[in-house]
């Protein structure tokens, strides 16, 4: 079966509104009301914002390593 319309959603414009939009797909599809289009089209949406945040937490990691003389060091606790 052929999608009739093929959009790229771009990308969030921060880790949180990523994690928000995560939060907001995997509700809807956990209520079961989509139907199975829309199911998959949120799946797939959400399987690209799980690989931008991991690509984003690795950033933000290397980052730290940099600003920690090449060491990730435990963060202490609060």
């Amino acid at each position: 079966m052929a999608r009739t319309s093929v959009t790229t959603p771009k990308d969030p414009a921060s880790y949180e509104q990523a994690v928000a939009e995560l939060d907001q797909l995997v509700q809807r599809m956990e209520a079961g009301q989509l139907p199975l289009d829309q199911l998959l089209d949120s799946y797939r949406r959400g399987s690209d914002l799980l690989v931008w945040c991991r690509q984003r937490l690795q950033a933000v990691e290397e980052q730290v390593k940099l600003l920690e003389d090449g060491q990730l060091k435990a963060w202490p606790p609060a």
